[in-house]
């Protein structure tokens, strides 16, 4: 059992060795610094997503309210199509019926204009 011992104790002191050693320490101090850049970057990595988020949930609500603003003028169009329909019809009935009138004042003329004898001179 006391090889076993020795194995341990020589291998503890080599761990307590690199622990104190300057070339330790330095990197020690380098991965302190690494993980320091780190979670400054995490940190900046977190404000950007918010950012972000916030920017996506604004062009959402942008977009929402684009789509309501083009839902409403298609019905105002389609109801201004509708009235145009409505107008052109009215305006063609009129039409129709102003023809009708001016084809019954001119056969009128035309039969009152032969029956008047125009006598020769």
């Amino acid at each position: 059992m006391a090889p076993i011992m020795a194995v341990i104790g020589i291998g503890g002191n080599q761990e307590r060795r690199k622990k104190v050693s300057p070339e330790n320490g330095t990197a020690a101090l380098e991965l302190k610094k690494r993980n320091d850049e780190l979670e400054k970057e995490l940190m900046e990595s977190k404000v950007r997503e918010e950012e972000m988020k916030r920017k996506l949930h604004s062009a959402w609500e942008k977009l929402r309210v684009a789509e309501e603003a083009e839902e409403r003028l298609c019905s105002q169009l389609g109801d201004l199509e509708a009235e145009a329909v409505h107008q052109a019809r009215d305006y063609h009935a009129q039409i129709v019926y102003l023809t009708e009138q001016l084809s019954r004042a001119q056969s009128l003329i035309h039969k009152s204009a032969s029956s008047i004898s125009i006598p020769s001179s």
